[in-house]
């Protein structure tokens, strides 16, 4: 969405200062000897190529009249410019997330939010054909975005596309932490959808756990950890200890701080011991 070019003394008048006026402009002073600007340098094209700002890299050592003129005396040096005016931004390198508050701040949105506005948008009005397709598109423009990719497979759970959803998470590989625990989790969801749609009652606790099951479709959590908690106490051995995996999925896909994991891996591990 933005743009990312290298300015001088001479353009930085009109690809900075008026420029400016049109939306924000990040100066990033730099030195090609500097580390850490090679570290920060790809963190902030990567921002420029999803929010709308623009990105002007200024080499002090070409340009010295400018460090001197905007007081920089350490790099890298990220200075914000709008409506003509320089501000201080940050010195040194900062972590991603702090990077995306600052575009926050700038009351900058990237193209990633904007899509999943337009898909809760569709979500609202029931137009699941619409938000498989922005789902595409977004997948397409950001491929490797593993938070993007969980979300669409998780749609298409919902509606029942489990082959799909199965393509989606078979892209995140197991060194890819976190995200490799929740495609698991999902992993679960579409083995879940199947044994629902499939029952099989043969013992005495496949209609508890079907129960449970199909409370996890509804994303009613606390009603299936409570049935595969129930389970678990009853008959450990069941499916071979499946309720208490069931449970471990259920925390993968919720997260270590959601409240209903803290309560239900507590009462867990009293149940067990």
């Amino acid at each position: 969405m933005g743009t990312s070019i290298t300015v001088d003394s001479h353009t930085f008048g009109t690809e900075v200062l008026q420029k400016s006026h049109e939306k924000p402009v990040l100066v990033d002073f730099f030195a090609t000897w500097c580390g850490p600007c090679q570290m920060l340098k790809p963190m902030l094209e990567k921002l420029a190529q999803e929010y709308d700002f623009v990105l002007a890299k200024v080499d002090i050592d070409r340009n010295p009249d400018l460090a001197n003129t905007y007081g920089v005396e350490g790099v890298p040096d990220v200075r914000v410019v709008t409506q003509g005016e320089v501000q201080d931004g940050f010195v040194g390198v900062l972590p991603e997330p702090q990077l995306r508050e600052l575009m926050s701040k700038l009351n900058l949105k990237s193209g990633l939010e904007i899509g999943f506005e337009a898909i809760q948008v569709a979500k609202t009005a029931g137009d699941a054909e619409e938000v498989k397709r922005l789902f595409g598109e977004l997948i397409e423009r950001y491929p490797d975005n593993r938070p993007l990719l969980l979300e669409a497979a998780k749609f298409l759970i919902r509606q029942n596309r489990l082959d799909s959803a199965e393509k989606l998470l078979s892209s995140i590989q197991e060194y890819e932490k976190g995200y490799f625990a929740q495609a698991q989790a999902m992993r679960s969801l579409i083995q879940f959808q199947r044994e629902c749609e499939n029952p099989v009652i043969d013992q005495p606790l496949d209609e508890a756990y079907l129960q449970a099951a199909r409370a996890v479709l509804a994303e009613d959590y606390e009603t299936a950890l409570e049935g595969f908690l129930d389970i678990v106490g009853r008959d450990r051995k069941y499916r071979n200890d499946g309720a208490r995996k069931a449970m471990l999925t259920l925390f993968d896909l919720l997260g270590d701080d959601h409240p209903l994991t803290k309560t239900y891996r507590r009462r867990l591990m009293s149940t067990l011991y």
